[in-house]
């Protein structure tokens, strides 16, 4: 499971990396946010999960993409707008689903991943069929009134929902400081409808994942929800391929304090600290070979055609 956490991380920063790379040719055509720096939070949590439990994502879903499980192929191919994508090419980067791997969905339109998540909860409950449902979301969303309603919910009808808070501390170029009181308090905020809730630091893989367990363990003795804050920071822009530090809205002394906390690094120290041996070389070669052939494959899929715009004219009948 150690070298398992390594994996999915570096796959996750490193084609994101590549994307960012790629992104200038102009043949992906969607927006993308890019989790860069985020990786532990997706891995420790996805990684955490039994294979039928289900995740609802957000804009920025390619973590939970492939943390999950989700065909890499399939995923390139539709940021590429291929017909081979996983969305046949139509939903591009902030629609990226996969129903097979538990990947419900990605919604863009903030904090709707939330009231979406608990109606599939819902569902769940009136089966009988014992998945979990895990909604990511971000600081941001914390300020829509989708929020409270979607926890308010959520316990009064006992859903078995992992809420997952990563807060990156910006929504786009507004800091968190600067948007909220600083007498407001979540745990107190979500504590009131009747959610246990937690926060903790977010870059260290297998904290969070230990956490997500001991979550996931709760919610499915006690039949109610659960909440974590996970703190954590993007590196790169809110939306594309760059980093954007010119612009003034966070300093230097605080991107750099967060890249020194890389998720990558810290597991590697913890590694070697802890006399783990683990091949990451090995890894890193396997990850990178996958990863072209993965890119080469969605560049040579053909596009979508008038089979796939039918499917999406009925999808919005």
């Amino acid at each position: 499971m150690l070298a398992k956490f390594y994996e999915k991380m570096f796959q996750i920063r490193h084609i994101e990396l590549e994307i960012s790379n790629k992104y200038k040719e102009q043949k992906m055509r969607c927006p993308v946010h890019l989790s860069v720096g985020q990786e532990a939070i997706a891995t420790g949590v996805c990684l955490a999960l039994n294979k039928k439990d289900e995740i609802i994502s957000t804009h920025r879903s390619h973590g939970h993409y492939i943390a999950k499980g989700g065909d890499i192929n399939s995923f390139l191919a539709e940021l590429y707008g291929k017909k081979t994508g996983c969305a046949r090419g139509i939903g591009g980067s902030m629609h990226i689903q996969d129903i097979k791997a538990g990947m419900i969905a990605s919604i863009p339109i903030l904090a709707s991943a939330l009231p979406i998540g608990v109606g599939i909860a819902l569902k769940n409950k009136l089966e009988n069929n014992n998945k979990v449902v895990v909604i990511f979301f971000g600081d941001g969303a914390m300020e829509e009134g989708a929020f409270y309603e979607s926890i308010n919910f959520a316990s009064l009808h006992k859903l078995k929902i992992l809420f997952i808070c990563e807060n990156n501390f910006y929504s786009v170029y507004a800091s968190l400081e600067k948007r909220t009181s600083n007498k407001r308090n979540l745990k107190k905020l979500v504590n009131g409808c009747g959610v246990k809730s937690q926060s903790f630091e977010g870059n260290d893989v297998t904290k969070v994942f230990q956490v997500t367990k001991k979550s996931l363990s709760f919610i499915k003795n006690k039949n109610i929800p659960f909440l974590i804050e996970f703190k954590t920071y993007r590196w790169l822009e809110h939306c594309g391929p760059n980093f954007d530090n010119h612009l003034g809205y966070r300093s230097k002394k605080e991107v750099n304090k967060w890249v020194r906390k890389d998720p990558l690094k810290i597991f590697k120290n913890k590694m070697k600290k802890n006399k783990v041996s683990i091949n990451f070389k090995q890894i890193e070669a396997k990850v990178k070979k996958s990863t072209i052939q993965s890119f080469l494959y969605a560049e040579k899929s053909p596009k979508p055609g008038l089979e796939e715009i039918k499917i999406f004219e009925k999808s919005l009948l």
